[in-house]
């Protein structure tokens, strides 16, 4: 018996469509991680994770919060954060897929309802069909649609909270919610919850998150990753002291977890302080957008661009993509190809991700090679 054969077969298939994924190490010049505003290599970072080190700090947490995982450092940074963010409260997990996963399956309860846009990352769908909540989605960005789907949800006997889950900016096709309006049938409906994920560091006053307006509402609960712009590991839920208090006490994949380093504390720690003292590589990065969408438009005019930092250039079937992700590497640009079904059938794409570890002359040349390399496709 062959008991490796069916993961044979789908591996094979996978080839096959061109879906196929493996690890590739970093190399070239950096267009697509999300450390955005260039923090991971920062010294404030190294040095507070050092300095936490010679005060007797420990690498691991050795255990979950509700055991001996609950430390110093951890503890204060969440107080810091709340009061950075504007919430009231903030509890820490290990990264932004387990954070959104946890709330979803946590707090709607039987009888609600969550309330999804169609381009919601995968951890919130995960957490959705975990959860108690009876799920629907709504197109993107349509918030008419969302009011659909709640009308008729009601009409049809529903009487809970409506719990309406949402990404500030899309990581995959570099959109923005329309968070005024998605906050104003929350104040009707229920609850709004906001994954900040790459907004947070970028955008808002000191880098607070498109949010900002939002944060320290009963009813709004934002999501804060600590491992993309901030540089570090783990995430951040900020929320109405009682929301967090019942994660607490009712939150599986926090109670039954290891708590994250607390050096990742230290980390995130440090990051705030320099959103707040370094605004000029905001002010970089939006000027890396500017230029690129500029050299685009006059170089490769068919081709749509964002308003944000994230570039999703649509090449359309997998192997065309890949192939002119492999070209772009050659030239020394690490440009990854996005495949289904982390984007829809027909839409592979390039996720450019401008970030301050290349320069803008870089920028500039990887608009030209992508001109050169276009019209082959």
């Amino acid at each position: 018996m062959d008991r490796l054969a069916p993961f044979r077969q789908q591996l094979d298939a996978l080839a096959q469509d061109d879906r196929l994924r493996r690890l590739n190490l970093r190399q070239g010049i950096d267009f697509s991680s999300n450390d955005y505003i260039g923090l991971a290599s920062h010294p404030a970072l190294a040095d507070a994770v050092r300095d936490a080190l010679r005060s007797g700090t420990p690498v691991g947490a050795t255990g979950s919060r509700l055991l001996r995982g609950h430390d110093d450092v951890q503890a204060a940074f969440e107080a810091k954060a709340a009061r950075f963010f504007g919430a009231e409260a903030a509890l820490g997990f290990g990264g932004g897929y387990v954070a959104n996963f946890a709330v979803l399956t946590t707090l709607p309860q039987r009888g609600d309802l969550l309330l999804m846009d169609d381009l919601s990352h995968a951890s919130t769908h995960e957490g959705a069909r975990a959860g108690r909540a009876t799920q629907q989605m709504f197109r993107h960005n349509d918030v008419g649609h969302a009011e659909d789907q709640i009308r008729a949800w009601r009409q049809s006997g529903g009487t809970g909270a409506v719990w309406i889950a949402v990404e500030s900016l899309y990581s995959m096709d570099g959109d923005f919610a329309p968070l005024a309006d998605l906050a104003g049938l929350a104040d009707r409906e229920g609850f709004l919850l906001i994954d900040e994920a790459h907004a947070t560091g970028v955008y808002g006053p000191d880098g607070r998150g498109l949010s900002h307006a939002l944060e320290g509402r009963e009813n709004v609960l934002t999501l804060h990753t600590l491992g993309k712009a901030l540089g570090g590991s783990g995430a951040l839920i900020c929320a109405a002291r009682p929301l967090i208090d019942f994660l607490i006490n009712r939150c599986r994949p926090f109670i039954f977890a290891t708590a994250p380093s607390p050096l990742m504390a230290a980390a995130g720690s440090a990051a705030l302080d320099l959103l707040r003292s370094e605004p000029s590589r905001r002010d970089r990065l939006a000027g890396y957008v500017r230029d690129f969408r500029a050299e685009l438009a006059r170089r490769l005019p068919q081709v749509a661009t964002s308003n944000s930092q994230i570039m999703p250039l649509i090449v359309g079937q997998n192997g065309p993509t890949m192939d002119l992700a492999a070209r772009l590497q050659d030239r020394g640009f690490d440009v990854r190809g996005i495949r289904p079904p982390t984007v829809p059938q027909g839409s592979s794409r390039l996720r450019v991700s401008l970030n301050l570890n290349a320069t803008a002359a870089d920028v500039v040349r990887l608009a030209e090679t992508l001109e050169e390399f276009w019209p082959d496709m």
